[in-house]
């Protein structure tokens, strides 16, 4: 090897809380199969939620330039949203409860293929969005999505399992909301939702794709709003969703934008990646565009 080589840094941060798999393995998984002829390899597991985003902001001043979100998409928002706009760029090993993103740019949800995958150094720069400057990633909404997002980070389960259960508990108590929605400054629509999606990849995770045409490097967010309906169309609304043409729903009213404003009666919840988070009346929505380096196949 030329003495002049220079190893890259590269750091792992595993989240042991995501998903419902065992992630005692990965450290020794990921120091067998990281490649050490171009890799300098950290590994850290983190503690508590936030510490990721803390601990990367740090490494970016040691020169470190690869940065591993081995988690789910809440693992890789915290981990991305300090890549923004860099030249550092970021690898996903997939082992959260959707992997929404991962699954976007069709990243091995296999730990060892994934790793496979981040040897290779081949990246694509991909847009991300802003809600009242937050970074997303993958998708943001209100809604049946963002209540079902609080409901679900309070369960002391994991899994598709306790998800469905929530959805259908929940779906009995739930009233739409009434929202403005005002697309490129034209207003559009002023009238109740079962949920609207901000969506810069195609799917919230575990192959739902909420927006099946969306395109995470078009400079465009997909504006997804799903009208308020009976019971009796949720299994239909549910195969759509799965088989990939949600969109063809009557239901559905779909459309492209890079900014958009979402006035509500009330604060209330928001997901950001499938996480809940609060905000108020009025939500600002946008979309960078070429703003994050990600490891793809």
């Amino acid at each position: 090897m030329d003495q002049s080589f220079v190893k890259e840094k590269i750091l792992f941060l595993i989240n042991p809380l995501s998903g419902t798999s065992q992630k005692e393995h990965l450290p020794e998984i990921i120091k067998e199969l990281a490649d050490s002829a171009i890799f300098d390899t950290e590994i850290v597991i983190t503690k508590y939620k936030g510490e990721a985003t803390e601990i990367v902001s740090q490494k970016l001043t040691e020169n470190c330039r690869y940065f591993v979100a081995v988690g789910g998409d809440g693992t890789v928002n915290e981990i991305a949203k300090a890549l923004i706009n860099t030249k550092a760029i970021m690898g996903i090993i997939p082992v959260g409860s959707g992997n929404g993103l991962a699954r976007h740019l069709q990243i091995p949800l296999q730990s060892r293929k994934a790793i496979e995958v981040i040897n290779k150094q081949k990246y694509q720069t991909i847009d991300y969005g802003l809600i009242n400057n937050k970074p997303f990633f993958c998708t943001c909404g209100v809604g049946f999505d963002a209540l079902i997002s609080e409901k679900f980070a309070q369960c002391k389960g994991r899994g598709a399992t306790n998800y469905m259960r929530t959805v259908i508990l929940e779906y009995f108590k739930y009233k739409p909301e009434i929202y403005q929605i005002t697309v490129e400054n034209k207003p559009m629509i002023n009238r109740p939702a079962f949920l609207i999606t901000f969506a810069n990849g195609s799917q919230y995770g575990n192959n739902a794709y909420i927006a099946p045409n969306a395109d995470i490097c078009d400079g465009k967010l997909d504006i997804c709003i799903l009208s308020p309906f009976k019971l009796f169309k949720a299994p239909g609304i549910g195969i759509r969703l799965f088989s990939k043409n949600i969109d063809k729903s009557s239901l559905m009213h779909s459309e492209k934008a890079s900014n958009i404003l979402l006035e509500r009666a009330s604060e209330g919840v928001i997901h950001i990646d499938g996480e809940p988070c609060m905000m108020g009346k009025k939500i600002e929505i946008s979309l960078i565009n070429n703003g994050l380096n990600v490891i793809v196949p």
